[in-house]
């Protein structure tokens, strides 16, 4: 062994031999006290142990989500961009996309509380108070339909408060009953009977057919239909008398395009006013058949004492008073719930109004 070796092994022998053993404790630090515990320690957990002493109102919530949480989440915790959306979604979750928000999917509202306490807003974790926490979480349950305008949360009622998909989820029981089926030895061969092809599909008459018998969609169908069209279109090309389109048509082709635009603007909406078949009220009524509806009717549905005069003094929703109330709902109706500061493009606002216009009861 050469002596620059014989060095080597010597040394890291040496350092062996003098350092600590891994398990022995290295004598540094102390046990945290308990004051320091209670500084970190903020989780709260779902049976509401760990909820400190405060409370806030909805109304006040909406200040504050509006100052801290709205740049991410939207006035109305609609989401945007791609951050969260936090509000809506009600029965989707077995939807192709599911919208999964406070209201629609998460389990607890001590989430809710926790992590806006611990960890928001984005950037600056904890600068909001206990109250302005419980004033969020309040604004956040109304948004999604759960509590009155006047609800006032506190960690006396916390626990009072179910969200709606709290039996929707079960304990994660795969160690037990999945992963014993994988831990043995993989089959490599004879691991089951033998799978054949018995029927086709069309023998199981799952395949559209054309009267002919033959299947739909085969290449002679599409090269008949090309040939078919082919006439129509050269005579509309080259034929010199045919008929100009008419206003009427032309028109009811612009209302479809801006109707599909106010579709896509609707989204700013439908955090808290729902469409479409079986609708129901949500945080704001829903908005089915809603041009030349008398304000203030839609059944089961809690509107503020100015929408109610409003009503009772014959407001109607037509095109002109959609404009003006999406414009600047507080400004057209005075103490109205509807805390959307409104729409400024008129664009936007004729668009909104022309999908509006397409929606039945």
């Amino acid at each position: 062994m050469s002596k620059s070796l014989n060095l080597l092994v010597g040394t890291a022998m040496a350092a062996l031999i003098a350092a600590p053993a891994m398990a022995e404790k290295m004598g540094l630090g102390r046990p945290a006290l308990p004051e320091e515990i209670a500084a970190w320690d903020v989780s709260v957990l779902p049976d509401g142990t760990g909820l400190p002493k405060g409370e806030g109102d909805v109304l006040t919530g909406e200040e504050v989500f509006a100052d801290k949480c709205a740049s991410c989440h939207g006035e109305f915790a609609e989401g945007l961009d791609s951050w969260p959306v936090l509000a809506g979604g009600e029965g989707t979750l077995q939807h192709r996309r599911p919208v999964k928000t406070i209201g629609s999917y998460w389990p607890y509202l001590s989430t809710v509380f926790d992590y806006v306490h611990r960890s928001m807003p984005f950037g600056a974790a904890q600068t909001v108070s206990t109250d302005e926490a419980y004033a969020i979480t309040a604004f956040l349950l109304y948004s999604n339909g759960l509590v009155e305008d006047d609800y006032v949360l506190s960690n006396e009622n916390f626990t009072e408060n179910t969200l709606p998909n709290a039996d929707g989820f079960y304990p994660d029981d795969r160690a037990e009953s999945e992963y014993p089926l994988f831990s043995g030895e993989g089959c490599m061969s004879d691991c089951g009977p033998e799978v054949k092809v018995t029927k086709r599909a069309v023998d199981l008459n799952v395949t559209p057919e054309d009267p002919d018998g033959r299947p739909a969609g085969t290449l002679p169908d599409i090269m008949a239909a090309a040939t078919a069209a082919a006439p129509a279109s050269e005579a509309q090309e080259t034929s010199t008398d045919a008929p100009a389109e008419t206003t009427e048509t032309a028109a009811a082709e612009v209302d479809s395009e801006l109707a599909e635009a106010g579709q896509k603007v609707f989204k700013k909406c439908a955090a808290c006013h729902k469409v479409g078949e079986g609708a129901k009220n949500g945080t704001g009524p829903h908005l089915n058949a809603t041009i030349g509806r008398a304000a203030g009717s839609v059944e089961g549905f809690k509107y503020s004492k100015a929408m109610a005069d409003a009503a009772a003094e014959g407001l109607v929703w037509d095109e002109a008073s959609l404009m003006s109330f999406l414009e600047n709902p507080k400004g057209f109706l005075k103490g109205t719930k509807m805390s959307f500061a409104g729409l400024k493009k008129e664009e936007d606002r004729a668009a909104i109004v022309a999908y509006l216009s397409t929606l039945e009861p």
